[in-house]
């Protein structure tokens, strides 16, 4: 992102750090290593293969309600009426127009604790599939076809009805990865991308897209195609709430849901795109980056970013890859899974690692952009109203310390990776022998490693 939006990511530099950054980068690669080390050598069996969670009936009735669904349809379908009006009919400037910090902060960097903390709500209050479903309605499509939300089997899968086309075999989530692909490239190439214009047309484009994939394909589309919602779902699987396999909420242990995250094409692509469109965004914002490619012109610019961006993605996408295949190198189990499929079997464990990089990436961002959001909403068309009187009222930059915003980055960082190697050891333990076991892991181990030290590389020199 640019113009207003730029300054706020990141903590400004090493001198923010509280110790030097080869010893935050040398301490948080060796707890990541100590993790691994004791987990080899207390942890030989698989604990989250099957692990039942703590029946929440009462919720599970309460969140099941009709008028608590209709409720929470009215909510997402107001906020993007909403979004989409400021977009195109508010100020043109986005320091005046409350739409680029609703998409970019209070959407896309909330849709993070808003999953952790309330599990597989975003599918609830989708505006896209309230509209879809509408529109099937009108169409006088959708009732054998319709499928009520909870209504999924114990791998996430909805059950698809008769009256809806079946989407292609084996497309998995690539879909969602195009549409995230966009709004990425969006957000960190396109030079004006912050503009409310610019926000207005992708949130169209997008709505239009996905609420057409809906009515053709139904409700199963919003869960491969959807880029937002996919996201969600995957964040959710860490979150202490989810549904077991006969539809009710429950309790749960959250790195069980994270090891039922379904294993289909896309999902390892799709991770690999937020973890490299992470990074990217961080070396975009190096000194030596914005001196080499400042004075690029608006089309040389796009190529270079487009590039940059790719380049990121892609290595993100080998460093993960091959040390995946590198483990079996090792003899897995009878029929448990090939060596071209571990990288799917392990690919849940880079959810935690990519909410630690997101956390440590827009934690200052979210903090401080996201007042600005509740400034401007109280005059979003530019009217000079003060809907929420807070005219005079100023974004208040003080209330963190760089120290305070360090720590939180440099943990998010360490507690995202620790978590990596805890998904990843017990996914190991499933898969290989016990003799065979440390060996095995290796490879992932250097390919966790590798991304925590990157990770705090990127934060404190962004």
């Amino acid at each position: 992102m640019v113009e207003l939006l730029v300054p706020l990511h990141g903590i400004g530099g090493r001198g923010d750090l509280p110790v030097p950054l080869w010893l935050a980068i040398y301490s948080a690669a060796a707890a990541v290593a100590v993790s691994f080390f004791a987990l080899a050598a207390f942890w030989s069996r698989p604990r989250f293969e099957v692990t039942a969670g703590k029946s929440l009936g009462a919720l599970t009735k309460l969140i099941d309600a009709r008028p608590t669904r209709l409720l929470l349809k009215a909510v997402g379908l107001v906020a993007l009426v909403l979004l989409l009006a400021t977009a195109w009919f508010g100020s043109s400037s986005p320091a005046l127009n409350p739409a680029p910090t609703w998409l970019y902060v209070w959407i896309w960097v909330g849709i993070i604790p808003l999953s952790l903390v309330c599990g597989p709500i975003w599918r609830l209050a989708n505006p896209l599939c309230t509209l879809a479903s509408l529109a099937c309605s009108t169409l006088g499509r959708g009732v054998g076809g319709e499928l009520e939300e909870g209504a999924r089997t114990a791998s996430g899968r909805r059950v698809r009805g008769g009256s809806y086309r079946g989407l292609p075999e084996g497309v998995g989530c690539w879909p969602a990865v195009v549409g995230l692909a966009g709004f990425l490239w969006l957000e960190l190439v396109y030079p004006v991308g912050s503009e409310p214009l610019a926000v207005a047309v992708f949130v169209t484009m997008y709505a239009v897209l996905n609420v057409a994939g809906g009515i053709v394909y139904g409700p199963e589309w919003f869960r491969v195609g959807d880029g937002f919602e996919v996201y969600a779902e995957l964040l959710a699987r860490l979150s202490p709430i989810g549904r077991g396999g006969d539809g009710e909420l429950e309790l749960r242990n959250p790195l069980a849901g994270l090891a039922a995250t379904p294993q289909e094409p896309g999902v390892v692509g799709l991770l690999c795109l937020l973890l490299g469109s992470t990074a990217f965004d961080g070396i975009s914002r190096w000194s030596a980056w914005v001196r080499s490619s400042g004075d690029l012109g608006r089309t040389e610019h796009i190529v270079v970013h487009t590039l940059g961006l790719a380049v990121a993605v892609g290595v993100v996408s080998v460093v993960f890859v091959l040390p995946a295949r590198a483990a079996g190198a090792a003899r897995v189990r009878a029929g448990v899974v090939g060596r071209a499929g571990l990288p799917g079997a392990f690919v849940h464990s880079l959810v935690p690692i990519a909410i630690g990089y997101a956390v440590a990436h827009y934690f200052s961002f979210a903090m401080f952009q996201g007042q600005e959001g509740v400034l401007l909403a109280a005059d979003p068309f530019g009217r000079g109203w003060d809907l929420l009187g807070t005219a005079g009222v100023r974004v208040d930059y003080a209330f963190l310390g760089t120290g305070f915003i360090a720590g939180v980055q440099i943990g998010a960082i360490v507690a995202g990776h620790v978590l990596g190697v805890v998904a990843a050891h017990d996914r190991a333990a499933e898969l290989f022998r016990r003799r065979q076991l440390r060996r095995a892991q290796y490879p992932m181990l250097a390919a966790i490693v590798a991304f925590t030290a990157g990770g705090i590389a990127l934060v404190t020199a962004s």
